[in-house]
């Protein structure tokens, strides 16, 4: 179809997750909650990791990072989903569509990398541990968080301008709780066949290329750590890497389900609960898993709490 033939659609429908009033009642509840925990979590590790000196440290900078960019990526979906949880009409301007559709693109790009370098740290520490001030040193640091957001946008400007090239005159009904682009291809009035080879290729490039790095920088801190002759040794190693493999298995796990299956094999329902876990729950689990066995956060917590006490009984 011509794209000058046709009237150009103002704004779309989100199904959401369910038609169920009830049950949208009860969801509304659920992720209100979970959107404050992320909040609130995330912020006290990006507020603790500046004011606190003991984790001025490379691993922490980079979760801060991780942590302003979760705040944000929750903030681009659960907002206006809350909201259509309690409204009849659930729709979303197409303005409103394109910038939460770049901004989840930037955001889960972004992510890719940051983990990267999180993991790129946890080798220096573990593999090259007398080098590792001279090598993670701040600039490098500071280059690796830029490229990491630069490279997530990058990915999404190119996402988002092949879209926008299509032409959207017909349904206008996007079967999920967001504007995710493949479920907004879905309702473009030409061929998207090269919208979708663009993903596919991205995602190798962004997804499962730093997933690959991640697995090789892991096999040699896996050997290293082997190589520890202490069973003690060999656990504090281990544990200073524990958070950041769980956070790599339930992000890639989930994004990979998304993304790197055959279009045969998509089904709406489980393509929502993936994006679901990776856009809203991971976000708030990742504070959860950095903090709670995490003897650095947690006493960086107690110095805080102590500092606090100190400044009320000496009346400041």
């Amino acid at each position: 179809m011509n794209i000058s033939s046709c009237r150009r659609v103002e704004e779309f429908i989100l199904l959401g997750l369910t038609s169920q009033k009830n049950i949208q009642i009860v969801l509304f509840i659920v992720f209100l909650l979970c959107y404050i925990i992320s909040l609130g979590g995330n912020i006290v590790i990006i507020t603790l990791s500046r004011i606190s000196f003991r984790l001025h440290t490379p691993m922490y900078f980079f979760l801060g990072n991780l942590s302003f960019l979760d705040i944000w990526y929750t903030s681009s979906i659960v907002p206006k989903m809350l909201i259509n949880f309690l409204s009849v009409r659930k729709s979303i301007s197409f303005n409103g569509c394109v910038s939460q559709m770049f901004i989840h693109l930037s955001l889960g790009g972004t992510e890719c990398y940051l983990l990267l370098a999180m993991a790129y740290d946890r080798y220096v520490a573990i593999c090259c541990p007398l080098h590792y001030t001279n090598i993670m040193h701040s600039g490098l640091c500071n280059k690796m968080a830029a490229g990491s957001w630069v490279g997530g946008i990058l990915n999404s400007i190119v996402h988002t301008v092949l879209a926008l090239q299509l032409p959207f005159c017909g349904f206008n009904v996007i079967n999920h709780f967001f504007c995710e682009v493949p479920s907004v291809l879905e309702l473009a009035c030409a061929d998207t066949s090269l919208n979708k080879t663009v993903i596919f290729f991205f995602a190798m490039l962004v997804v499962m290329g730093p997933f690959f790095l991640i697995l090789i920088t892991y096999g040699y801190i896996i050997s290293s750590i082997l190589k520890i002759s202490t069973s003690v040794g060999r656990r504090k190693a281990f544990s200073t890497c524990a958070s950041h493999i769980t956070v790599v298995s339930l992000f890639y796990g989930t994004i990979i389900f998304m993304y790197m299956r055959p279009g045969s094999t998509h089904v709406a329902n489980q393509d929502k609960m993936a994006t679901l876990f990776y856009s809203v729950i991971t976000p708030v689990l990742n504070p959860l898993i950095y903090t709670l066995r995490n003897k650095d956060v947690i006493g960086a917590l107690v110095d805080l709490r102590k500092k606090i006490v100190l400044d009320k009984g000496s009346g400041h």
